[in-house]
């Protein structure tokens, strides 16, 4: 029979204090609810464990992912920020639909957040040319001494990569046409947006860089109830990734990727 471990909302508390979130702290978290076991109140405990570790002046931002790889120059997105859902994850998608949470206005890579810092971090998100680079959410929370916190999912997920790859510009990240988007915002007003969009199919191998991050003193590791949970600082992220991308631009893709 299986075992299901019972998680409460202050087990989660308490995971997270022991790695070193703390009142105050902004953290992008991507997530897994299954991971945990049986988790007592299911994803809304999850969300308020997340939230009350960092208020009352702090902020949880969660990874709102609209982009596909059927998107393209002919098939351009086409976002309305309250109604299409993400592909993310479950906790995501609750998070997203929550009264206090705003939803940057990017069509394929929009974040959510809550907290003191949401409309900071969400702002101007669909001016940047490429997703995840410069002004995007991913670098303000880079440059603000923020967190990447992995709940029960590894570095394969870690959308912070792809603002390293942006700003290295490796070829293979974005797509090299521009795309018109359609966006609508909270009020309903639509506007078409020029931007670029990300290029899939060459295949990552993120977790490589793990090792490097826990010698660096970047990335901290633990567990609550069966998740295995990693904090990470994302500017140490950011910046020794970009170091190793400017020195060798394939360093994280697959070996079947690579030219």
């Amino acid at each position: 029979m299986e075992n299901k471990t019972t998680v409460t909302k202050q087990n989660i508390i308490a995971g997270l204090k022991s790695l070193g979130l703390k009142s105050g702290d902004a953290a992008l978290v991507h997530s897994s609810l299954s991971s945990f076991g049986m988790v007592t109140g299911g994803i809304d405990t999850v969300i308020d464990a997340l939230l009350e570790t960092v208020s009352p002046d702090g902020t949880i931002m969660i990874p709102a992912l609209t982009g596909s790889e059927k998107l393209s120059a002919d098939n351009p997105p086409v976002f309305d920020v309250r109604r299409t859902p993400c592909w993310t994850g479950k906790i995501p998608e609750t998070f997203r639909n929550r009264k206090s949470a705003i939803r940057s206005l990017h069509p394929t890579h929009s974040v959510a957040a809550i907290g003191a810092k949401a409309k900071y971090f969400t702002d101007g998100h669909e001016k940047c040319i490429t997703p995840c680079g410069l002004n995007s959410p991913y670098y303000k929370l880079a440059r603000a001494n923020g967190y990447v916190l992995m709940l029960g999912v590894n570095l394969e997920c870690c959308t912070l990569f792809h603002t390293a790859e942006e700003l290295a510009e490796v070829d293979y990240v974005n797509q090299k046409d521009f795309v018109l988007a359609t966006v609508k915002d909270y009020q309903g007003v639509e506007q078409k947006i020029k931007l670029k969009i990300h290029k899939y199919g060459d295949e990552r191998d993120f977790s490589k860089i793990e090792k490097i991050l826990i010698e660096k003193d970047i990335l901290k590791k633990g567990k609550i109830g069966n998740a295995d949970i990693r904090l990470i600082k994302a500017g140490g992220l950011l910046d020794v990734t970009l170091g190793i991308l400017k020195a060798n631009p394939d360093f994280l893709l697959m070996a079947s990727s690579k030219k």
